[in-house]
């Protein structure tokens, strides 16, 4: 059950991680004037549509970590300890802290996000989105780091 729940996650971690990466490039690399390249195209993708599936992929992702995260600390991190792995261990310990910083970001991210834009905020709004990029790339790699080290249900 564990190893579906963390097939469960990593797909909505991979759903997250582009929902936040198409939304963090078209707000701090916008789009210049010809939109006919793949890299323009991407750049000038409508950064408030994906405001509610950031938030709402955020929380899903969080919440499945939470029921994984017992396995975790039963199966996994005593290995961790036990072999040294102090390096694997203390990324996936601050990716929890930083999992934790984002959950209570997103009420700040949803508001400066909120219809109509306020022109004033823009910096506000990019300064949490890249927050928010941030710590869903770190956490995806950390989490796919300690998975290779030590696989649940293995």
């Amino acid at each position: 059950m564990t190893t579906f729940l963390l097939i469960i996650h990593g797909l909505l971690a991979v759903t997250l991680l582009g929902a936040v990466t198409h939304q963090a490039i078209g707000v701090l690399w916008p789009a210049g004037k010809a939109a006919d390249s793949f890299i323009a195209r991407m750049r000038a993708v409508s950064a408030p549509a994906y405001v509610n599936a950031v938030v709402v992929l955020y929380v899903a992702t969080a919440i499945l970590g939470g029921i994984i995260y017992a396995e975790y600390r039963i199966a996994v991190r005593v290995v961790l300890e036990q072999l040294q792995f102090w390096k694997t261990h203390g990324a996936f310990e601050l990716k929890e802290h930083f999992v934790a910083i984002g959950l209570g970001m997103l009420p700040a991210y949803w508001y400066y996000w909120r219809q109509p834009l306020a022109t004033n905020l823009s910096r506000a709004r990019a300064v949490i989105t890249a927050a928010l990029a941030f710590i869903v790339w770190w956490s995806f790699f950390v989490g796919h780091i300690v998975n290779n080290t030590r696989g649940l249900g293995s």
